[in-house]
């Protein structure tokens, strides 16, 4: 064998194995169940609540059973601690069976308890575990502004009101006192 020829078959093997995980992941198979939101971006602040949809489909030919879904949040920016049982009381659902080629939805609660950029998603797994492959929906891109007010929670009215109030009725007493 010439060295023209057994350089040009290692090249060959070498494209053939670089091109087998490419051929591999266009194969793999699709999910038993997708999972889909009603929205991609919130836009909110600080302490306000919003909401939305997920829905998951089954895309089998059999009734799937024993699906658990979970909400998760995860912020984007360092440094930003998020406790997701602060941001939903309720972060895990057990679903009811789906039937073959249906879906359900389910309407998540969400209060925007840090100011910043996050990402809120929901994954769906099966039980008893590893009966299905876990599935991801997509994220929901989610910006919390920071709330500023000099009103916070309506004090405004009685930080001002009630000194103004006290300092009318001390000057009433000095003017009876006087008259």
């Amino acid at each position: 064998m010439t060295p023209l020829r057994v350089a040009g078959g290692a090249a060959l093997i070498a494209l053939l194995l670089l091109a087998a995980p490419v051929v591999a992941q266009a194969s793999a198979p699709t999910s038993e169940v997708s999972v889909t939101v009603d929205r991609t971006e919130v836009v909110t602040s600080l302490g306000h609540e919003f909401a939305f949809r997920s829905t998951f489909t089954n895309r089998t030919a059999s009734a799937l059973g024993g699906l658990i879904a979970h909400l998760n949040v995860l912020s984007y920016d360092r440094g930003v601690y998020v406790d997701p049982e602060d941001w939903s009381s309720h972060r895990t659902r057990y679903l009811a069976a789906i039937p073959a080629g249906d879906s359900t939805t389910i309407t998540w609660n969400v209060h925007a308890v840090n100011a910043g950029s996050f990402a809120v998603y929901v994954a769906v797994l099966s039980q008893p575990p590893g009966a299905l492959p876990p599935t991801t929906g997509p994220a929901i891109h989610l910006a919390v502004a920071k709330r500023t007010t000099i009103n916070s929670g309506g004090i405004l009215p009685l930080a001002l009101g009630i000194p103004t109030l006290l300092g009318l009725l001390l000057v009433g007493a000095r003017v009876r006192r006087r008259g």
